[in-house]
Formats: C-alpha cells, structure tokens, sequence
C-alpha cells in the first residue's frame, strides 16, 4: 500500500507542476507584456513551493499562480475541525491556487485552486481527498462571460456524472458567501473539498478536468474585455467591491487559514490579495446604474446555462 501511495503522491504533484506552468504561459501570453517572477521556498517544518507573481502587465495588475507542496507530524486545527478522526496522523498537502486582479473593471477577477491532501498513520489505511474549483467575481457584469464560465465549468464536470456540475455548482455558491455582507462574493462556478467517492484514479482524473479547464473558462472572458475602455469612476467601484475580496479571504478562505496555521510561507498564503482596494463607509450605488445591477442581478444564485 505505500508504494502505491507514494507513487500516486509523484503522479499528483507532477500534474500539479505541470498546470503551474500551463496556467502561466496562457496568461502572459494573453496580457502581452507581464511575467511571472518565481520565488522558490522552503517551509522549515516540511515541504516547501514556488510562488509566481506577475505585477503592472498590460492587462493584469496583479496575479499569483502558486504551487506548495507542505507536510508536517500533525494536522493542523483548521483541517480538523470538521475531521476529528484525522487528530493525531501525519500529513501532506499540495496544490496549485491562483487569484488574477485585471487592470480593466470589465474583466472579471478569477480564483481557482486544485488541490490534495493525504493523512496517515503507522497501521492504517490512509485517508486522502481531492478539493478545488474556481469562481469568477465579476465588477460589471456581462451575461455573455457568466454563461461561458458556467458552460466552460459544466463541461469539464460532464465525464463524471450529470450531478457534479450541479452539486459542485451549489457547493460553490454557498462556499464563497459572505455572512457579514448577506451577499455571494461573485458569480460562483464550481468548489468541491474532501472529494474521495470516485476512488483515486477517477476524482484524479476529476481534479485534472477541473484545473485543465481553468484557461478555457477565463482568457476568452479576458481577451474579450481587456480592450474596453472604462472610466475613473468605474475604476473606483472595482477598488471598492476588491474589499469584498480581501473580507472573504482573510475570514473565511480554508485555503488561507490552512496556510496560516501550518507555517507555509505568509507572501505565498497573502499574494491572492489585490495590490489596491478601497473601502468607503456605508457607500450605496445609484439606483437603475451598472454598479447596482451587480448586485441585484448579477450576485443572485441563478442557473447561468440555462
């Protein structure tokens, strides 16, 4: 049994490099001018990753495409909480996250991550997960580009069972909510965690569809809008509804409290954050404007395919 895992182990993480690299090369080539800079790290308890951020390209302000490989004696509190019985067992986690900042309001920013994680003891069957998706945050919404995201997401899904997209979908929707605004932080997509029913090979092959699928779903949304002018005043809001972002991610996020209590390397865990954003007290839009719309159309739970 452990050859086998160790051997699975290889096979995910040389997938996960793989898409680290993919991911990149599509989106430079789409900005034009940005690249990537890699920082390689160590973590000193176990593991280690190589970070990739791109800053002030042509299109894309700020993006990180990170890859982390950690492991450790111990699970840390935020991985059991909801697992009690994985208290005490060994673990290893790796995966590929990434979080896109465009310069332009008419481009959506994008979120995705895959990810595995595997805990163990001596005499013991191990226990091992699958987890991802990605969402799309929208700052002037277009029903062209969230009916794409969603066709994009359903199809990679549709190997695997008519209920995935479904189930993920919704899983998603209530993933990335925020209770203290009472409101989605974007237009959703698909989010899955502790996924293991398929057995190995097939949530693999699952996990792989989902990060494959990622450039398909969001460079024709970039290619589409990077060239559309916007206003100062719609700049504004986009810096505005960013806080949404940094909210959810520095009180919710699982990904950044796993980061942040197993050690990992904080301008990894933080690189998801905008390099601007502003918050303005109480600010309401005006009625019948675009930037009300986002929130009464736009960030509502809908079928978007249909």
């Amino acid at each position: 049994m452990a050859t086998d895992t160790a051997h699975d182990k290889q096979a995910v993480k040389d997938y996960l490099l793989g898409l680290q690299d993919h991911i990149c090369r599509e989106l430079e080539a789409e900005d034009g001018t940005g690249r990537f800079r890699e920082d390689s790290w160590e973590r000193e308890q176990g593991g280690g990753g190589r970070s990739r951020v791109l800053t002030e390209g042509a299109v894309i302000e700020k993006g990180g495409v990170n890859f982390s490989h950690v492991f450790g004696a111990q699970m840390p509190a935020s991985a059991t909480a909801h697992r009690p019985e994985l208290a005490g067992r060994s673990f290893e986690a790796m995966g590929v996250s990434l979080v896109i900042h465009p310069y332009n309001p008419n481009i959506p920013t994008s979120h995705a991550n895959v990810r595995f994680f595997i805990a163990e003891k001596p005499d013991a069957e191990p226990v091992w997960w699958f987890g991802g998706g990605y969402d799309l945050t929208p700052f002037y919404g277009n029903e062209e580009d969230c009916r794409h995201w969603h066709r994009t997401a359903r199809d990679a899904c549709a190997p695997f069972g008519d209920n995935i997209y479904p189930f993920f979908k919704k899983w998603c929707d209530d993933y990335f909510y925020l209770k203290h605004r009472d409101e989605p932080r974007g237009i959703g997509g698909l989010f899955f965690d502790d996924f293991n029913e398929l057995g190995f090979e097939r949530s693999f092959a699952l996990m792989r569809a989902v990060g494959d699928s990622y450039v398909p779903a969001y460079r024709p949304i970039v290619a589409r809008r990077k060239g559309e002018a916007y206003t100062e005043q719609q700049r504004d809001f986009q810096l505005y509804r960013r806080g949404r972002y940094v909210e959810f991610n520095l009180v919710y996020d699982r990904g950044t409290l796993f980061g942040l209590q197993t050690g990992g390397r904080t301008e990894s865990i933080l690189m998801s954050l905008p390099p601007l954003v502003r918050w303005d007290y109480d600010w309401q839009p005006e009625p019948g404007s675009a930037e009300a719309a986002l929130t009464e159309h736009y960030l509502q739970p809908r079928d978007w395919i249909e």
